[in-house]
């Protein structure tokens, strides 16, 4: 692997840091399993890239990809709270009319971005996606650790440790969800439009895998990071999908493996397990000093 494999891994990693922090806020935090997220991804990209296409600045166009997103996440919420409709189903529901919703946005299954602006032209260069990348992480880990750490924030984070105490403590656990599942998916829409503008298209099946992906970016962060804080188990998303993005390079890279780029399903597969057989292995090690 060189070196510009390895920085195009820690760039894919830091885009996708905001697909883990959207992971975590739904399956850590409200205690919701959303798939809604893997119709999300390709609905910012497609937003985005139809509304840059049509003449709109990238940040208007982002703004709006990324609103998009959250409303999404919404009829998730609304279709689970309203109606009573399972939440795996719920997402299941809204992630499978995005893939029409998706192809009507853009008239066909994909668009190409060439020779229109984006966000990143001021950061043109080697590594000036990284920097933008970066400096949006930053802010969004600040915002999200004070909302996390108010009394709103405490309150979102109550209805996943107990959904049927919080009520007797004025908490409205129906309002609270629908609110994180959209700003979940803000996120991940958010994610999807900065994609489409950085690697210049948006295609309608941009978003198979990305549940899994973020699922294993969150996983491997908490195993690795061993997470005692709220901010550690922000950090530990961006940390685990850095180091998720650049295992998959590795071992694309390793010629001796036989791998190919069809083989990054299996690979994610056995990156997981491998995360999560972590706190075994240290039991096992723990006693067997003992």
């Amino acid at each position: 692997m060189n070196i510009a494999q390895l920085l195009g891994s820690i760039e894919l990693g830091l885009l996708f840091s905001l697909v883990a922090l959207g992971v975590y806020l739904t399956f850590r935090v409200i205690q919701f399993p959303d798939l809604t997220i893997d119709g999300t991804f390709p609905l910012g990209a497609a937003v985005a890239a139809t509304l840059i296409v049509h003449g709109f600045s990238p940040f208007t166009a982002t703004l709006i990809a990324t609103i998009t997103g959250a409303l999404a996440g919404g009829v998730t919420g609304y279709l689970h709270v309203r109606w009573k409709i399972l939440g795996l189903l719920a997402g299941i529901l809204t992630m499978t009319a995005l893939y029409s919703i998706n192809l009507r946005i853009m008239g066909k299954p994909n668009i190409a971005l060439l020779e229109t602006s984006s966000l990143f032209n001021t950061f043109s260069g080697p590594g000036g996606a990284s920097i933008l990348l970066s400096l949006t992480l930053l802010v969004l880990l600040f915002l999200l650790y004070r909302l996390l750490a108010s009394q709103f924030g405490l309150a979102i984070r109550a209805i996943g440790i107990n959904p049927r105490v919080s009520p007797t403590y004025g908490i409205s656990v129906k309002t609270l969800t629908l609110v994180g599942l959209a700003l979940s998916n803000a996120l991940v829409a958010l994610a999807g439009a900065l994609f489409a503008q950085i690697y210049g298209f948006a295609d309608v099946s941009l978003g198979t895998g990305t549940l899994v992906s973020g699922l294993a970016s969150v996983i491997i962060g908490e195993r690795l990071l061993l997470c005692r804080g709220l901010i550690t188990a922000l950090l530990a998303c961006i940390a685990g999908s850095i180091l998720y993005r650049t295992a998959i390079t590795i071992a694309l890279n390793m010629q001796s493996l036989g791998l190919q780029a069809s083989d990054l399903n299996f690979i994610t597969t056995i990156i997981v397990v491998l995360a999560m057989s972590i706190p075994a292995i240290r039991e096992k090690r723990r006693k067997t000093n003992d």
